[in-house]
């Protein structure tokens, strides 16, 4: 009886061992599931501001880009005026000719506008690169759903293995683990992206 004893206790204490390895594995899952979660939120964030700056970049673009067409039709009705009416005063031709080279100029500042970046020119680029931010943070953050989901899987896995005794479910939930790793830190290094994303 003695025997038996010292035999159960001896492996309730490696028992106890394991199950407590395999909650320092449970509580590690935890914080990669926590930061899966982070970069989850932090790229739709991500997503939905650059959306939202490059939606306002597109709309300031379209004013510009009609208020420089009303310019070359008031320009283009100045000079057929010019010459539709070869003999009209000099004054009002003076006034005229001024009004088409200020028109032109604006004309110029609508189309590139280097120095405050807000020329139709340098609009489309920044609206470019905002859709290009847009779209890589949307590329993020499926891998980051993904790592959360096989995450979440493992530590389930690993939470029965605890109660089953089992070691195959522990390696199932460690092979899960580690896909739901990799996916997490290709949400954040984007080193594989699928063509349909």
């Amino acid at each position: 009886m003695a025997l038996q004893e010292i035999a159960d206790a001896v492996e309730d204490s490696g028992k106890k061992g394991r199950d407590r390895w395999i909650a320092v594995y449970i509580g590690v899952l935890a914080v990669l599931l926590a930061v899966a979660g982070v970069g989850s939120g932090n790229a739709m964030k991500d997503a939905m501001a650059r959306n939202i700056e490059a939606s306002n970049t597109w709309a300031f673009f379209q004013a510009k880009n009609i208020r420089r067409h009303e310019l070359r039709l008031q320009v283009a009705e100045f000079e057929a005026m010019l010459a539709v009416q070869p003999d009209m005063p000099a004054a009002a031709r003076s006034m005229i000719t001024e009004k088409i080279a200020t028109y032109r100029q604006d004309d110029q500042h609508l189309t590139s506008d280097p120095a405050r970046g807000e020329g139709l020119d340098e609009l489309f680029v920044k609206g470019k690169q905002l859709e290009e931010e847009r779209d890589v943070a949307m590329q993020r953050d499926p891998f980051f759903d993904y790592g959360q989901a096989l995450l979440q899987i493992a530590i389930v896995l690993a939470s029965v293995a605890i109660i089953a005794g089992g070691s195959s479910l522990l390696v199932l939930s460690g092979v899960i683990a580690v896909l739901g790793a990799a996916a997490t830190l290709n949400g954040f290094l984007l080193f594989w992206v699928p063509a349909f994303l």
